[in-house]
């Protein structure tokens, strides 16, 4: 069964270390959009009648700068369209400043019973530096209207390796969100993207960045931290509870089927992977006047996507399934990639069993250059 994606490309503000599509001060076009969002709802369903979908996920940009009027309507409306399986994970991302009690007991009626809520850090310095518009109170706050309002299944986005943190601080931050007992975190280290304001800022030799000593410690900080508390470490940057692991997220990482709407949405169908016009003005003027918003379109051949699917999958600690690979492309990993195979498990990147082919801790610590030689 497939997923769903939904973009919402609006924010309150621009965050300097975003590449994401994503646009803040376009209030004007909320209700347009999501009335483009419907209407391609139903085209989408019509060209792809699917089995009902396992998973729903609205995701950014910041879905919750919508009313909850508006986000209830979006879901109500797709899941009737495309149904849902009967246990199916809906998730929302969303910021501590546009979610209350009103808009949460909504999203709640609608079906939503996954909630992801982007925090980055429990410092208020770092949250100032991060150009974000809440403080550690207000995440704190937010995670207890969502408890309030029946939410179950909680998780919190942090981010390490911030401009001027410490280990110390990193430390913190993960005792605060523990403290509050998500049922899963999502830890990102800072990456620099071209093309943002961050980016920049390096360029001039204006970011002050950690260390790779420093991110060790705060990667050890959070192994030790998570594992205390009764997280499991499921994928390089996540980790759950168990039974609470996101859903959505591993059919990407198994490179499963998913359907995508929204300006910017990328979507991947019967291993063709579409991609939607990003400016979200240009997305309702072609819905509206009947044009396709598809932006680019890319149909791998087999043997790229078996790469793809060993590379998104070694993100997941259990590794890729050697069964499945062989069921859905009738290759191995063994005797597809040899002797880079042998080199990369000789330096005690991977390891191979009979089932499974993953990255081992050393492994983790370079996996940029691990999959770089398996693409």
């Amino acid at each position: 069964m497939p997923s769903l994606y939904i973009h919402i490309p609006f924010c309150l503000s621009k965050c300097p270390y975003c590449s994401f599509i994503s646009y803040a001060g376009l209030n004007g076009l909320h209700q347009r959009y999501v009335d483009a969002l419907l209407r391609e709802a139903e085209e989408l369903c019509r060209s792809h009648p699917v089995a009902p979908l396992s998973t729903l996920f609205l995701g950014g940009g910041t879905p919750t700068i919508l009313s909850g009027e508006a986000l209830a309507e979006i879901i109500t409306a797709c899941t009737g369209f495309f149904g849902l399986d009967h246990d199916a994970e809906i998730s929302i991302e969303a910021n501590p400043r546009t979610i209350d009690a009103k808009k949460l007991s909504l999203l709640r009626a609608s079906g939503v019973n996954r909630l992801s809520i982007g925090v980055q850090s429990f410092q208020d310095q770092e949250l100032r530096l991060l150009g974000r518009p809440h403080d550690a109170e207000d995440a704190a706050h937010a995670l207890c209207l969502a408890r309030n309002e029946g939410f179950t299944n909680i998780s919190l986005d942090l981010m390490y390796g911030l401009p001027g943190q410490t280990p110390g601080s990193w430390r913190n931050t993960l005792e605060r969100a523990l403290s509050l007992e998500p049922s899963h975190l999502s830890l990102y280290e800072l990456t620099i993207e071209q093309g943002t304001s961050y980016f920049q800022q390096q360029e001039q030799g204006l970011l002050q960045l950690p260390d790779d000593e420093a991110i060790a410690d705060m990667d050890l900080i959070t192994a030790t931290l998570c594992r205390e508390a009764g997280l499991a470490h499921y994928e390089i940057s996540n980790y759950a509870r168990p039974g609470f692991e996101c859903r959505h997220n591993v059919n990407y990482w198994q490179n499963g089927p998913y359907l995508a709407l929204g300006a910017g949405a990328v979507g991947c169908m019967d291993g063709c992977r579409q991609q939607k016009i990003n400016d979200p003005l240009r997305y309702c003027e072609h819905i509206e006047s009947g044009q396709s918003v598809i932006m680019e379109e890319e149909c791998l051949e087999p043997a790229a996507s078996f790469r793809e699917t060993v590379v998104m999958g070694l993100r997941m600690l259990c590794g890729v399934s050697r069964e499945n690979l062989q069921s859905r492309y009738g290759l191995d990993v063994a005797g597809y990639y040899e002797e880079t195979l042998v080199h990369l498990i000789d330096q005690g990147m991977l390891e191979l069993t009979t089932r499974h082919l993953r990255l081992t801790a050393r492994g983790r610590m370079f996996a940029n250059q691990v999959m770089a030689e398996l693409v």
